[in-house]
């Protein structure tokens, strides 16, 4: 999941400090996040919101896994 939150992160110009600014979610949380911790869906929201993007967004790489 974290590759498609860095790839809008990278469309955006946004640097995960920025992002843990506007979400309210701490920078070390985000990058526990990156090293493979599952985030809450209510974290996930906070991102998807922060990034502009929809929560589907971030279900591209998993539905690869399960076909």
């Amino acid at each position: 999941m974290w590759n498609e939150i860095q790839k809008a992160l990278d469309k955006k110009n946004m640097s995960i400090y920025k992002l843990a600014k506007i979400t309210g979610i701490r920078d070390s949380t985000l990058h526990n996040y990156k090293r493979g911790s599952e985030p809450s869906f209510k974290n996930m929201c906070k991102i998807a919101d922060a990034l502009d993007v929809s929560l589907d967004y971030f279900r591209k790489e998993e539905s690869q896994w399960k076909n």
